[in-house]
């Protein structure tokens, strides 16, 4: 995910400190290039060479800073795209606002101009003093991006905000500051996963074997572009990041009704407020056409009548027959809705008629592409990877098998091809 990329990351003195081990591995997970940069205080934590062989670069800090060479605060700051602090204390942080630089990572930090986050981490009491309250709106306003920390019990003993936010929330905020994309910026996507559930009984219902699994790396890899996400879904997602807004439904009618609520919303477009605290101007209204990823495995017929309690054999006997009717298609109820991109996703068995089927989709209900896969072998329901073969009406483009995350990296970058 973060190939060719290269992340300062900042260290104070903070309890928290360990969890920047996790940090730093995922960074190195993803391929990032990593450079530990140590205040004096973090030292006392930690040293140097756990995070070197945790997999950092040379660590800087006031013993190892190097004119003859680029390990100093000023060619850091040219080599690297990112700066990430995290523990950032309540010390750290008063001093970032403040412009003063009386130690190795505040003196980077005073000349990094590319993209840089903080996540605080502190007691309650100091989170939420007045002082600090006012240096990480003075962050913000500078451009800083603040993740925010949670609430939980800290290491004094006392339960409150201020603990260090999730690691994967850092690291899904800085995945976002690298890989954005002026095309997905503040452009509202609408993704919807899994199958539906239609109740039979309160205890039975009719579904299919969808994971859902595709539409939450989709969700996540529009994010990481920086999309404004809404995920409508029946499946449970694993470490989305929190921005993402996330509704959950579970029958057919269920979904339509969000989407339909949902579309109205993102038409309007974003609402950005300004930057700076008491400025007058007015908000500012960005309207990009907003995007649907139809990638749901919506049942085709439902009960025609839902039962309430349980149904009891001994009542319905040796043979049942369960009265069905048609779901509602809702993606040819949306088949006039012109004023957003529509992608439907379709799963086929039949690899003989599999493309014959999407484009007759395509056409039927008037999308913009289908995303076809085969169900089968390494892409069968629930599987960990998926093929796609992206196809509009003048153009079909077979994606290599892959993980569903780098699976859905592709298909974004297609989208924003195709429509460029």
């Amino acid at each position: 995910m973060l190939n060719n990329k290269k992340i300062l990351l900042g260290v104070s003195g903070s309890i928290a400190i360990y969890k920047a081990i996790e940090l730093l591995r995922l960074f190195k997970k993803a391929n990032a290039t990593v450079k530990v940069i140590m205040t004096p205080s973090a030292k006392k934590f930690i040293t140097p060479l756990t995070f070197e062989g945790a997999g950092s670069e040379k660590i800087l800090d006031e013993n190892t800073e190097d004119w003859t060479n680029r390990n100093n605060h000023i060619h850091v700051c040219e080599d690297y795209d990112l700066f990430v602090i995290a523990p950032a204390t309540a010390n750290t942080i008063n001093k970032l606002s403040n412009g003063i630089a009386d130690n190795l990572l505040t003196q980077t930090a005073l000349a990094f101009n590319k993209p840089k986050i903080v996540a605080p981490s502190m007691n309650s009491n100091m989170y939420h003093n007045r002082f600090t309250e006012a240096s990480l709106k003075l962050l913000k306003i500078n451009g800083y991006k603040v993740v925010e920390p949670s609430t939980k019990e800290l290491a004094c003993g006392t339960v409150g905000e201020g603990a260090l936010a999730d690691v994967e929330e850092i690291f899904h905020q800085s995945a976002r500051a690298l890989l954005q994309d002026g095309f997905w910026q503040d452009r509202y996507a609408i993704i919807t996963g899994g199958g539906t559930i239609e109740r039979i009984d309160d205890v039975r219902f009719i579904s299919n074997f969808s994971s859902g699994k595709q539409a939450c790396a989709l969700a996540k890899a529009l994010y990481l572009k920086g999309a404004k996400v809404e995920l409508i879904t029946t499946k449970e997602c694993e470490n989305l990041p929190k921005e993402i807004e996330v509704f959950k439904v579970e029958s057919a009618k269920q979904m339509h009704e969000y989407l339909i609520e949902r579309i109205k919303v993102a038409k309007r477009g974003i609402v950005k407020k300004p930057d700076l605290i008491n400025d007058l101007t007015q908000p500012q209204l960005i309207q990009k056409k907003p995007y649907l990823f139809m990638s749901a495995a919506v049942s085709d017929y439902r009960p025609k009548y839902q039962q309430s309690g349980k149904l009891k054999k001994d009542q319905l006997g040796d043979e049942w027959c369960l009265e069905l009717v048609k779901n509602i298609d809702i993606l040819k109820s949306l088949a006039n809705e012109k004023e957003i991109v529509k992608i439907g996703f379709k799963a086929e068995m039949d690899e003989q008629k599999a493309l014959e089927n999407a484009q007759r989709m395509l056409k039927t209900k008037n999308l913009d592409a289908v995303c076809l896969n085969l169900v089968k072998g390494a892409t069968k329901f629930g599987s960990d990877k998926n093929q796609i073969i992206y196809i509009t009406e003048d153009k079909s483009i077979k994606s290599p098998l892959k993980e569903k995350l780098s699976l859905s990296f592709d298909i974004v970058e297609i989208v924003k091809d195709l429509d460029e």
